[in-house]
This record gives C-alpha cells, sequence and structure tokens, in this order.
C-alpha cells in the first residue's frame, strides 16, 4: 500500500511517499527557517503561505523521484492536529482536494502520534515485533510527551509538560546566550564545550503531579544566572558555553529520570523516542546508557525523521488502516 503523506502543522512543507508503513520510496522537506529567523521565531501567517506556494511542486518532486503515477497511490494521509491553524488548513486543503480529484481515501493524522511512529520505521519485523508495550518520548518545538504505546495505531498518554516544551525552552535559551533562532542545536554545540557542573540549575516540579514536566522555571533560572553574571562583567565565551551545557543536562536528566520512574513500575518491551529535539546527541547517549543496564532497547528515528516530515504521516495512515482491518 503506498500513501502519500502530508506535514504542514508548522513551518516545515513535508511531503513523502511510504509503502508498507515502512519503506521510504522518497521523504521531501522544504524549510522555512532563514524566513522566520529574522522574527526569532515561527511567524504563522507567513508559514501558511510559505505551504502555499510549496505544497503542489514538492508533490510533484515526489512523484518523479519515484516514477509513479497518481494511479500508484492507494491514500493520502495529512497531518491535521496539533499544529498552527493556518498551516493545517492549506495542507487540509490540499489533501482533499487531491483525494476529489484522484478518487482516494483520505486519512487524517495526529501530529504527536506519528512522532511515536517515526523511531519504528525501518526496523526488522523481529524488532517490530518485540516493540509493545513501549514507552513513547515525543521530545520537540512544540511537545514533550510520555505515552504507553501499545499498537502503531494507540497509544494512552501518560505526562506531559504543563508549559514550554523542551524543545521551545532549549530555543528561548538560545537567544538568552545570544544565539540567532533556532537556539536549540546551538545550544548543544556549545554545550559540548563547557562544564556540565559549574551552575546547579534545577529541574521543575508540578505539584501533585510528580511525572508531568515544567520548563519555565528552569528557563527563569537560567535567565537569572546570565543576568547576574552580566553585573559583574560581560560574559565570555566559555559563561556561554557552561549555561548551555547545565541547563542541557538538567533538562534532559529531568526527562531520563522520569523515563527510569516510569519503567521500574510498568512492563515496557522498549522505548521509541520521537521529535526534532531527539536528534540531539547528549540526549541519545545519555538515554540510551541510562536503560543499557535493564537491557532495555532505545530506538531513535534517523535524523531525516525527527523533524516534521511527512514519512511519518504515510506511516501511521498505513498502521491506523491495518487496525481497521483486524477491528
Amino acid at each position: 500500500m503506498r500513501i502519500l503523506g502530508i506535514e504542514t502543522t508548522c513551518d516545515e512543507t513535508a511531503i513523502a511517499i511510504v509503502e508498507d508503513g515502512h519503506t521510504i520510496l522518497t521523504n521531501l522537506i522544504a524549510s522555512q527557517i532563514d524566513i522566520h529567523q529574522a522574527f526569532g521565531g515561527v511567524f504563522p501567517e507567513i508559514a501558511s503561505r510559505e505551504h502555499v506556494s510549496q505544497l503542489l511542486p514538492l508533490i510533484d518532486q515526489a512523484l518523479k523521484n519515484t516514477s509513479l503515477t497518481k494511479d500508484s497511490i492507494d491514500a493520502i494521509a495529512v497531518a491535521s492536529s496539533p499544529g498552527l491553524m493556518g498551516s493545517i488548513i492549506t495542507g487540509l486543503t490540499v489533501a482533499k482536494t487531491l483525494c476529489l480529484a484522484w478518487n482516494k481515501p483520505l486519512y487524517l493524522i495526529n501530529h504527536i502520534h506519528a512522532h511515536l511512529i517515526s523511531p519504528m520505521m525501518g526496523l526488522s519485523p523481529e524488532k517490530f515485533k518485540n516493540l509493545f508495550p513501549a514507552l513513547g518520548i515525543v521530545v520537540s518545538g512544540g511537545h514533550t510527551f510520555f505515552a504507553q504505546v501499545d499498537s502503531p495505531a494507540s497509544y494512552t498518554p501518560i505526562c506531559h509538560s504543563v508549559d514550554d516544551a523542551i524543545g521551545e525552552a532549549f530555543d528561548k535559551v538560545g537567544t538568552m546566550l545570544g544565539q540567532k533562532y533556532p537556539g536549540g542545536p546551538k545550544v548543544e554545540k556549545l554545550a559540548e564545550m563547557g562544564d556540565d557542573t559549574r551552575f546547579r540549575f534545577k529541574a521543575g516540579h508540578v505539584k501533585k503531579l510528580p511525572l508531568h514536566f515544567s520548563f519555565s522555571g528552569l528557563k527563569t533560572n537560567v535567565f537569572y544566572t546570565v543576568e547576574a553574571l552580566k553585573k559583574e562583567k560581560e560574559l565570555t565565551a566559555q559563561d556561554i558555553c557552561d549555561l548551555a551545557a547545565c541547563f542541557q543536562k538538567t533538562a534532559f536528566f529531568d526527562l531520563i529520570h522520569k523515563a527510569k520512574k516510569l519503567t521500574s513500575t510498568q512492563n515496557f518491551k522498549s522505548i521509541c523516542v520521537g521529535g526534532g529535539v531527539s536528534a540531539n546527541g547528549y540526549f541519545y547517549k545519555h538515554l540510551t546508557a541510562a536503560f543499557k543496564s535493564q537491557s532495555l532497547p532505545v530506538y531513535f528515528p534517523e535524523k531525516s525523521l525527527t523533524t516534521d516530515n511527512g514519512a511519518m504521516i504515510a506511516a501511521l495512515a498505513f498502521f491506523q488502516s491495518e487496525f481497521c482491518k483486524k477491528a
């Protein structure tokens, strides 16, 4: 089953064609980072207008890349929530129009659920069969989310951030440290040269919801530390690297600590991580190390599947169609 996947929930225009949920025939992404840098973040109206200009050329290119025609496509899947309303409407409009013109079924896909699927793509049948139930972790610019994943087509939320997503916190700390948007990847690079023991930052705690996350307090902690240092002298390059390292360590070890707590009380067979922040090498290193002694496999997506992409949208549509057949 070949599915055309469309993803436009934020500022990436993404088109992919995926066969049977695992084989990516083409995966195209048009980034808008250069456009939004001037605003220090995503400008919603501009994002939706860029999708309008990018979608049809990308769909044409996807068909050319695979030497397929509309008759070779079995269904169309589109991310329908959550995200920026204008961007979502743009993707939905194109998807519905194509379905009418090509006489294809349409699958409406939850963007967060699709991120849970991304680390599963490309796994061997044996590994895939032994994934469930999995602890699903989504870490991105818009979401920080743990879930129990019982099958590719279903999940149960466990906990989430009550304020900033971890990726948003990384971007905002990057701005505090003088970095251009998006600051997250730059914070990671700076942290590689920093001393992660110099500043004692504290992870947020949510009263009565001990597994939930709060990154606004940690972000504020960094802000006041930066301001205190500036009163003494101008920030040095080493100050900036040390701040980045201490922030990164605190944020990620909060996630790791809560993941350890969950796996100690529930019978998970694997951990599946998705979202843009899953591209962070420090997080990959320390999360996999934390579960090595438990022999609990940890799966991260390929780099091309960490950002918003159409492949995960198409893959989830396949799994949902299979689930409906079995039901």
